[in-house]
């Protein structure tokens, strides 16, 4: 396999997607490890990167992208491996059940719509970017519940499971226009009319930090209603705080200098993101699992 197929299907970068597998982890004590471990394989070693490399095949970037300063010319080999990869993750999706398997190939053909000339959602702009963060936020939520407890897809509808699902959604909706912040300029040559687009790069700072403070709030409600325990919100807050504070950092930075809106500075918000959540989402994991 080429150098520039690896680098294409941005494993790495998939891994950033990691914490709303891991807040479905912590809600409730998961049914074993072995479905803990094949269910994580599953999404971000297989399903994330064959949607990476899928669309990285159909979109030819040039510049910067996602988790790849620099991306390398594609080949055809890419087209094929990352079908290869949807493969393994709908096989490894059938160790635990039909239902699991169905979701991942579902998720894995609503990403491919993303950038398949035939349909390319990214040049709708908002509709692309609900589907992204229904996709990406709440269905991987409850795809990745569905597996864990090995639930059938009536049971989905709980409320249970219902609202940290929409939390998902929100959370996903606050950053993914973020991901898009340094890509105006290729985006619009390409005829990408992207949410970013639309909002510009002020506009985007401004609706991510208001869908932010709506979840957060989401957040303290779900946490009482459903674990009456306030500490939950408060550790919530203590966990988070780098994040907020790269972002208000970040912001005031780029009112200053314009070319602050960088792929760094986009990388390393999702990078701290990443971190902050996975390392609470975990914290709770062990509470609700091993306390």
């Amino acid at each position: 396999m080429h150098r520039s197929t690896w680098l294409h299907l941005r494993i790495p970068f998939s891994l950033y997607l990691m914490p709303v597998f891991i807040f479905a982890a912590s809600q409730f004590p998961f049914a074993d490890i072995k479905t803990l471990v094949i269910s994580f394989i599953a999404i971000h070693i297989f399903l994330y990167p064959a949607s990476n490399g899928y669309n990285s095949y159909y979109d030819k970037d040039t510049e910067s992208v996602g988790g790849l300063k620099n991306p390398p010319p594609v080949k055809l080999e890419l087209y094929y491996v990352a079908l290869a990869f949807d493969l393994v993750a709908i096989a490894l999706g059938l160790i635990i059940s039909w239902q699991f398997a169905l979701m991942l190939l579902i998720y894995g053909l609503v990403s491919k719509a993303y950038s398949h000339p035939m349909i390319r959602l990214k040049k709708y702009g908002i509709p692309a970017l609900i589907t992204a963060a229904v996709f990406q936020g709440g269905f991987t939520y409850m795809m990745s519940t569905l597996a864990l407890q090995h639930l059938d897809f009536k049971q989905l509808l709980e409320a249970k499971i219902e609202v940290p699902a929409l939390l998902s959604t929100a959370m996903i909706l606050g950053f993914y226009p973020m991901t898009q912040i340094y890509q105006h300029k290729e985006d619009t040559e390409r005829g990408d009319k992207t949410a970013s687009v639309i909002f510009g790069i002020n506009g985007t700072f401004l609706f991510s930090a208001i869908v932010f403070c709506l979840a957060n709030f989401g957040f303290y409600i779900y946490f009482m209603i459903f674990f009456h325990r306030v500490i939950f919100f408060v550790l919530f807050q203590v966990f988070l705080s780098p994040l907020f504070a790269f972002f208000v950092v970040w912001y005031f930075a780029f009112l200053v200098d314009k070319n602050e809106a960088n792929f760094r500075n986009a990388m390393l918000l999702n990078k701290i993101a990443s971190i902050c959540l996975v390392s609470f989402f975990i914290m709770i994991a062990i509470i609700q699992n091993w306390y």
